[in-house]
């Protein structure tokens, strides 16, 4: 990975530019785009300048157009610099994207799946994101053994396990103070949580940092240091500003898309990295807050750690862009509402899958039911989970936490799968029941 090439300041080009070029730049009436895509230097440079132009007049051309249309935020950078954004096509086209995928504009056939077994679904998108978040910062522990920790509430026994319950207790805090005033406070008792058991010095859990021997390096070369934050002692005015922001109302003059609100507190956490750890994940967590908070429902149910997870490079390419064009968030915003599109897309892929599934298992059980024992939709989707993992075993608690239903409610689901001998029963130690799929559940379904 390298660090973008620093644009030419708009000063120098100014200078360099002869008289007659900003009347030519007028005629040709050249935007923000370059091939239809928000450039950086780092790119433009390397691509055919239109005729006439070279490439500096070019970059004087779209920065010219840029500056035109870019909105200031009430952020700087360490050298003092005002952070801004534009808003061109390809960014307005995404916000309407998403707009219209992530639940503020209602209806479509996965809404209305979500909507009727929206615990379900909630717990499985809560345990996905607090798993590949922590994955992103080093955790270890496999899929499958943290899922079962988080759906049995079972106790974290490794460090790694550890990372991935304060994930998953952070984001469950997150719906208890989505219609709060986000205070300083909440930010620090976020990290908190997302921290807590994990650190080297605990005491750098739940508290802004206090020193400056923080280096934020590539993530395939630990040499190539990408950015050192702001001093220290800058940190609580700049965690003030940030919730001001977050708690800001829009004007008809000052209106800031909620979507680009939320990627930016996303974006000043990574860039002020408040904290000595924790700080991607509390970005995140707080992109999440942001959104539920103004009504964007179904982002609650998307991962967004597992696409970054992907692509760590872009990531940390994204607030390169930025930082090296004066500021311009733009770049971020893009990289961040294209991120979303793509978890959205795998969502909607996810539930149709699973309503397929559904479908075709809902067909063979009928044969197996009475008029007396329907099985409802929590019973069907355990039975697909014990089919993919025959060698897994649930409890009453178990199902509880993954459908957020009464204790009553989920005995009487297993009990009812056991008496149609899909489910067997055993104790586990002196009084916990526990429940393996059939031995022969496979055959008894085919055979329908």
């Amino acid at each position: 990975m390298k660090i973008p090439l620093t644009p030419p300041s708009l000063n120098e080009l100014m200078q360099e530019a002869s008289a007659e070029t900003l009347p030519q730049l007028a005629r040709l009436k050249l935007g923000p785009l370059a091939y239809g895509h928000y450039l950086h230097w780092d790119e433009l440079r390397h691509r055919t300048p239109p005729e006439g132009l070279n490439h500096k007049i070019w970059w004087l051309a779209l920065r010219l157009a840029r500056s035109v249309s870019a909105n200031t935020l009430p952020f700087h950078d360490k050298q003092g610099e005002v952070f801004s954004y534009t808003q061109p096509e390809p960014l307005l086209k995404n916000l309407h994207e998403i707009d219209r995928g992530a639940g503020l504009v209602p209806g479509g056939e996965d809404s209305a799946a979500l909507r009727a077994d929206q615990g379900r679904y909630l717990i499985s998108s809560l345990i996905e994101e607090s798993i590949t978040s922590s994955q992103m910062e080093g955790a270890s522990t496999t899929r499958r053994v943290a899922e079962a920790m988080l759906r049995e509430g079972r106790k974290p026994g490794t460090l790694s396990e550890r990372m991935i319950f304060n994930n998953f207790e952070a984001m469950r805090r997150i719906r208890d103070i989505c219609r709060d005033t986000l205070e300083p406070g909440h930010v620090i008792e976020l990290q908190r949580v997302l921290t807590e058991g994990t650190l080297e010095r605990p005491e750098d859990c739940g508290q802004l940092r206090t020193s400056d021997d923080i280096e934020i390096v590539a993530p395939n070369n630990e040499r190539l240091v990408l950015h050192r934050p702001p001093h220290h002692s800058e940190l609580t005015r700049r965690l003030q500003a940030l919730c001001d922001f977050a708690n800001a109302t829009d004007s008809d003059d000052t209106f800031i898309h909620p979507i680009v609100r939320a990627i930016l507190l996303h974006f000043m956490v990574g860039y002020d990295h408040p904290f000595a750890d924790g700080n991607g994940r509390t970005g995140r967590a707080l992109f999440y807050w942001y959104m539920a908070k103004q009504g964007y429902w179904l982002t609650e149910y998307l991962s967004i750690s597992r696409i970054l997870r992907k692509a760590p490079a872009q990531y940390a390419r994204a607030y390169l862009l930025t930082e090296t064009d004066s500021g311009d968030t733009t770049y971020f915003l893009l990289h961040q509402t294209e991120v979303i599109l793509k978890g959205l897309s795998a969502l909607h892929q996810y539930l149709q899958q699973k309503q397929r599934e559904q479908a075709q298992l809902s067909a063979k059980l009928r044969a197996l039911q009475t008029s007396e024992k329907q099985l409802n939709h929590r019973q069907t989707a355990l039975l697909a989970h014990a089919l993919k993992r025959p060698d897994e075993y649930f409890t009453i608690e178990s199902h509880q936490r993954s459908h957020q239903i009464a204790y009553a409610t989920a005995r009487a689901d297993l009990l009812g799968l056991a008496a149609l001998g899909l489910l067997s029963e055993t104790l586990h130690g002196r009084r916990k029941k526990v429940f393996y799929p059939a031995p022969d559940i496979r055959q008894k379904l085919e055979s329908v």
